[in-house]
């Protein structure tokens, strides 16, 4: 497959639901079929991507099992019955093992997502041997973070460390001065992961176990990224988000991202934070919690209450997501990178009914009626931009996706990618005006991304 082609079936003026898998199978054979003519290769299930007697990884988007928003979780995760219909389509093709699998974040009740009922129906459509898979080794304890956390959920040899040194797209940023954070996870291990000339990263074997790897995301807005959907989904395929910087303390003057101004009151709210997370479990961890929303709501007189590196000027999340889709590609199952890519990814998103505003885990529904599928995420993406009305230079996730580095994720320019959809090819700006629709961005990239 042409990694700058992408393509789309619509459900265009026609109800949008999840409720019939038969119907969303149909819009996977409609997309399949016209990547399979812009390509001038055999109409075959998924385009020919499964193979028989391969492995293959499904990775959808199960971040979280509410969503915040209170508007539910058909655009917030990818929807089990888009999982369903894809497992159709490649148990169909003969494969040898399948796993379905991803990292929620830590407070995410996992049977919440995948139930009993879901698994019967996977069940029921088998024709090889597959797993289920929460990838966490750190999940939340009933209660939240005040009653502590798991901290092996998955065993440490179903892990592989890979330290990609001076070759992280975040070493331009690492300094002396500079302190990674992410959200509800100690400060001080994120730390001892990364510094200058030190990245390192715990991805679980699974990808580098198969021959295949279908990365379902969903389509949505993203408070840190600009957006989340191919790219942003593969952050899924980590064992401890400990591992994982999402920000850089402090404002632009201070060396860190997480904020544009000088702000003393979020500068101590950033510290109760980090006394808290180094106690998570204890009283400790209570009592800085207090602290930390005594500081907010003092705050909150004065202006904005974001201290999570939640707008467009966050110059950590994205270097990070991108490390992990050079790993994806490269990686080796001993832990190493080589100069070849290892495997393919594919991307089938779910955008029937997209997330738009404060995403991840708080979006509001968004209508769009669309299915992609891509041999690049990096393509994908820019096309996903295209579909929400957001400028993907604006973007980094997805205009530095496109990047001269070691580990490319792509051969071509942004400029070459076009769009099969209705048996013609089409431009992403003219993807735009056919079938996509204007969506909201998170608040902190509102008046920045918008096409």
């Amino acid at each position: 497959m042409d990694e700058s082609i992408v393509g789309l079936a619509s459900m265009k003026g026609k109800k949008l639901d999840y409720s019939d898998v038969d119907r969303i199978q149909d819009l996977l054979r409609q997309v399949s079929g016209e990547v399979c003519r812009a390509n001038a290769i055999p109409d075959l299930p998924l385009g020919g991507i499964v193979k028989p007697g391969s492995s293959v990884l499904l990775k959808p988007n199960w971040v979280l099992h509410q969503n915040f928003s209170g508007k539910g979780t058909d655009c917030l995760v990818t929807h089990p019955n888009f999982v369903l219909a894809v497992l159709r389509e490649v148990f169909s093709c003969s494969p040898k093992k399948v796993v379905i699998g991803d990292a929620p974040v830590q407070g995410c009740i996992f049977e919440n997502i995948v139930t009993d009922s879901w698994r019967k129906e996977v069940e029921k459509i088998a024709t090889c041997p597959y797993e289920i898979v929460d990838f966490r080794r750190t999940v939340l304890k009933e209660g939240g973070l005040t009653v502590g956390q798991v901290k092996d959920a998955r065993s440490q040899d179903r892990f592989l460390l890979f330290d990609l040194k001076e070759d992280s797209l975040l070493e331009p940023v690492s300094k002396n001065n500079v302190a990674f954070r992410i959200t509800c996870y100690d400060p001080d291990i994120l730390a001892k992961r990364h510094h200058k000339g030190k990245h390192q990263y715990l991805l679980c074997k699974e990808p580098f176990e198969s021959d295949v790897i279908i990365n379902l995301p969903k389509v949505k807005t993203h408070k840190k990224a600009g957006l989340t959907a191919a790219l942003k989904n593969l952050v899924g395929i980590n064992g401890n988000k400990e591992y994982l910087p999402h920000h850089r303390v402090g404002s632009l003057v201070e060396g860190g991202d997480c904020y544009r101004q000088l702000s003393p009151l979020k500068r101590i709210a950033e510290y109760c934070l980090d006394e808290a997370n180094r106690n998570i479990g204890t009283q400790t961890c209570a009592r800085w919690m207090k602290g930390f929303e005594k500081v907010i709501k003092l705050r909150s007189r004065f202006g904005d209450t974001e201290i999570e590196g939640g707008w467009y000027g966050n110059d950590t999340v994205w270097r990070m997501a991108l490390d992990l889709n050079r790993i994806a590609l490269y990686g080796r199952l001993d832990g190493t990178m080589s100069d070849a890519k290892q495997r393919h990814i594919y991307s089938i998103a779910d955008g029937i009914i997209g997330g738009q505003g404060e995403g991840p885990l708080a979006p509001t529904p968004l209508d769009l009626g669309v299915c992609t599928l891509a041999a690049s995420s990096a393509y994908a993406d820019l096309v996903h931009s295209y579909l929400l009305g957001l400028d993907f230079r604006k973007i980094p996730l997805v205009r530095e996706a496109f990047g001269d580095f070691r580990f490319p994720l792509v051969g071509g320019d942004a400029a070459t990618c076009q769009v099969a959809a209705q048996q013609r090819l089409y431009s992403p700006m003219d993807v735009s005006a056919e079938f996509g629709q204007r969506a909201v961005p998170a608040r902190g990239w509102q008046g920045h991304i918008e096409l």
